[in-house]
């Protein structure tokens, strides 16, 4: 199996990096267009795929999501691969390496609920109805989401669109969590095209770019913001740029 540029051969084709190779071969996408569709960058790929450092949960999900893959599984598949073997611990059992910790009480919660194997309809990033588990909450809040793309990190599930402007071949939205505390910049399209999608709040800017033959992504990275007043989201679909936004508060007045 060929390996990202400059990537090193693990000596375990079983390791959680040569999963997320696997992935990577699927999608058919340089280490340069990974970074292109994701808040990562094309040297933040490079480590994650060669395993000299372990990925966010988010890098992964995107990662999944390009490849067609469940997100979930590739998560739960990475973690088992993570295990070190019974054998290599002869004398004193010591904690299995996990890339992802969740506390006791969460994993006790998920045992008894059964969540796992549960699964509502929900809208993906395509808009046509998909599956995702029902326990899927927010995974981050604030600064924490910052840069994250909404869906990744389940910030879409109470998502409203507080503006939005309309065009011929698209339509542009503010899109705002109040679980998540962010903002972000979505696009619809009527007609496959590539596009820039971007969201600014002050000094403060994000984008992401996808090209016409991706179907998928259509939402920039994401800001933490305390409110969406003050913030203008943006695309720029075949050199026609449209933006919307809410003014923000007055300031010195009551």
């Amino acid at each position: 199996m060929p390996h990202p540029e400059g990537a090193r051969t693990t000596p375990s084709e079983e390791s959680p990096a040569a999963r997320l190779r696997e992935l990577k071969e699927r999608t058919g996408l340089s280490l340069a267009a990974l970074a292109a569709r994701t808040p990562y960058s094309k040297s933040a790929w490079h480590r994650y795929l060669s395993g000299d450092k372990r990925p966010p949960r988010a890098a992964v999900e995107a990662l999944a999501r390009l490849a067609g893959a469940d997100p979930a599984a590739v998560l739960a598949s990475c973690e088992a691969a993570a295990e070190p073997p019974a054998a290599a611990t002869p004398r004193e059992p010591r904690p299995a390496r996990r890339w992802w910790r969740l506390p006791l009480t969460a994993l006790a919660l998920l045992a008894v609920a059964g969540v796992t194997a549960a699964a509502m309809t929900v809208s993906d990033r395509r808009g046509t109805p998909g599956v995702q588990p029902v326990s899927a909450a927010p995974r981050c809040h604030g600064r924490a989401c910052q840069g994250e793309l909404p869906d990744a990190s389940a910030c879409d599930r109470d998502a409203r669109t507080k503006s939005r402007v309309t065009g011929v071949a698209y339509d542009v939205r503010l899109r705002w969590s109040p679980a998540c505390g962010t903002a972000w910049s979505e696009v619809r399209l009527h007609t496959p095209v590539a596009r820039e999608v971007s969201v600014r709040a002050g000094d403060d800017v994000l984008s992401a770019s996808y090209p016409a033959a991706d179907s998928v992504g259509y939402t920039s990275p994401m800001l933490a913001v305390p409110a969406p007043r003050g913030v203008e989201a943006c695309a720029e679909v075949a050199g026609e740029l449209a933006c919307t936004g809410l003014e923000a508060e007055p300031t010195g007045e009551p």
